[in-house]
């Protein structure tokens, strides 16, 4: 491990840069994941789940039944923790809802600036060992208390282990419309693009790889995204 203590203004550039060099066998991959994903939708969804996170895939949607069960195998101490996570993030961004702006400048002229919620927002949760059930918490909260009218989450599903019932239950209790076991870059071209069964987003919010992350920059031109 190298250590640098108060190194040169000069060198902070250097010392800054991302460690991960931009791979062109990472933009191949993900270019010919979008094709797929635009020309086949759901089937193209199905074919990368058991290709890349080994698990067969039936119906893409969590289903009501499903989550409900998820849910009941979270522990009361988990859920109370959460509960407080979500109670503490929901007061932080309540408090940075913006107010509308009316001002009449000159007689009969009236200038407004009204703050609108974004109308459908997909949010992607990694996947792995670790359940990521706060980024939901800090996803889906500001959504709901802004206001958008659809939101929905995608996540993958590993092998024969069910998604994480954390997350399940976070985005429960965060009133999630739709969640679906999608993951990877394959996720994020089928919010930005739709398919038969995930309907297009307006934007998509959410961490993930470097492959998810070019997933995000080729996408940029057809729809927005947090970066």
């Amino acid at each position: 491990m190298q250590t640098f203590i108060n190194p040169l203004r000069s060198e902070w550039t250097a010392l800054t840069e991302r460690n991960i060099p931009d791979d062109p066998a990472v933009d191949a991959a993900v270019s010919a994941i979008i094709d797929e994903v635009r020309a086949k939708g759901d089937a193209a969804l199905r074919e990368m789940a058991l290709k890349f996170d080994r698990c067969n895939v039936g119906a893409l949607e969590v289903s009501e039944a499903e989550i409900a069960e998820g849910c009941a195998r979270v522990s009361d101490e988990v859920k109370a923790a959460i509960g407080l996570a979500k109670e503490n993030i929901s007061k932080f961004h309540a408090a940075q809802m913006p107010e509308e702006v009316d001002v009449t400048t000159l007689p009969g002229v009236r200038c407004l600036q009204r703050p609108v919620a974004i109308d459908r927002v997909g949010l992607y949760i990694p996947g792995g060992q670790a359940p990521l059930f706060s980024t939901v918490l800090m996803l889906a909260c500001p959504a709901k208390i802004a206001g958008c009218r659809e939101v929905i989450l995608c996540t993958p599903q590993s092998g024969d282990r069910p998604i994480a019932p954390e997350i399940l239950y976070a985005a429960s209790i965060c009133g999630i419309d739709r969640i679906y076991r999608v993951g990877g870059a394959q996720a994020i071209a089928a919010m930005a693009l739709g398919t038969e069964t995930i309907g297009r987003v307006d934007k998509i919010f959410g961490p993930g790889n470097r492959y998810v992350t070019k997933a995000k920059q080729h996408l940029s031109s057809v729809m927005a995204i947090d970066m």
